[in-house]
């Protein structure tokens, strides 16, 4: 329907198309001090090189490659174990040096070196396939290592420090209660006293879940489901009461 809408017969006139006038060129209002600054630069640059320019002398003249870097002396190379090294092997046309002789007995000196050594420390491995392929035993963690140790099975050194600091900010922490209830006239309930308290808390929680199971399962009156929201009220706060009480062994009533 809006295509209908917009045919005319008048739009079948040709009408001459009309150019919209084109916004006029940017220019910046930092031309002219651009071109001051250009000019003013380009004064000094006009003969040949940049003025008072130390002229070199007829026995300074551009050499040959006088312009190409020079890379620093190079030093002879060497390895870092040269001096333990063994000699050059021999080559094919050398001569030996004939006629030397020892007095030597090589005999005799293998056998004291074999009597005088330690006798090599076998190596412990194990197998862990059936062709004999063999691994370290101490870096499998089947060889007991640590059990070794002096200070094995023993309690730290920082850990008994760590105790005993621990036993001394307690012992302070309740002698400055002591003090403090004992000028606010607090009393301190005994053990007997705290676990009595705590079976009685107990038992009215074992009274009143008895009773909470005992109640219907369809609470479609009002007097059921506030009885039902009473009561699990009730266990909530017995429950905190109970893990309050197991908490803190130290109670102080007034």
């Amino acid at each position: 329907m809006a295509m209908l809408a917009e045919e005319n017969i008048y739009n079948l006139i040709p009408r001459e198309e009309v150019k919209p006038p084109k916004p006029a060129r940017y220019n910046s209002k930092f031309k002219n001090t651009v071109k001051d600054e250009i000019k003013q630069d380009k004064a000094g640059y006009r003969t040949m090189g940049p003025a008072k320019v130390q002229v070199p002398t007829t026995s300074e003249f551009l050499k040959k490659r006088s312009k190409e870097p020079r890379l620093p002396e190079t030093d002879r190379f060497t390895y870092p174990d040269e001096e333990r090294r063994r000699p050059i092997v021999p080559q094919n046309g050398d001569r030996p040096l004939m006629g030397l002789k020892t007095t030597k007995n090589f005999i005799t000196t293998n056998a004291v070196e074999n009597i005088m050594s330690v006798p090599k420390k076998a190596e412990k491995n194990f197998c862990d396939t059936r062709g004999g392929d063999k691994q370290p035993l101490e870096l499998s963690g089947l060889e007991p290592k640590y059990v070794h140790k002096k200070d094995y099975g023993k309690t730290p050194q920082y850990l008994a420090n760590r105790q005993k600091e621990i036993e001394i900010a307690q012992q302070e922490y309740d002698a400055y209660v002591t003090e403090h209830f004992r000028r606010g006239a607090m009393k301190q309930i005994s053990e007997g006293e705290r676990q009595v308290m705590l079976q009685g808390l107990k038992t009215n929680w074992e009274e009143l879940h008895h009773q909470y199971q005992g109640l219907s399962v369809v609470t479609d009156t009002a007097p059921k489901k506030n009885r039902k929201e009473r009561m699990e009220a009730e266990m909530k706060q017995l429950e905190r009461d109970i893990e309050t009480i197991e908490k803190h062994r130290v109670i102080y009533i007034a």
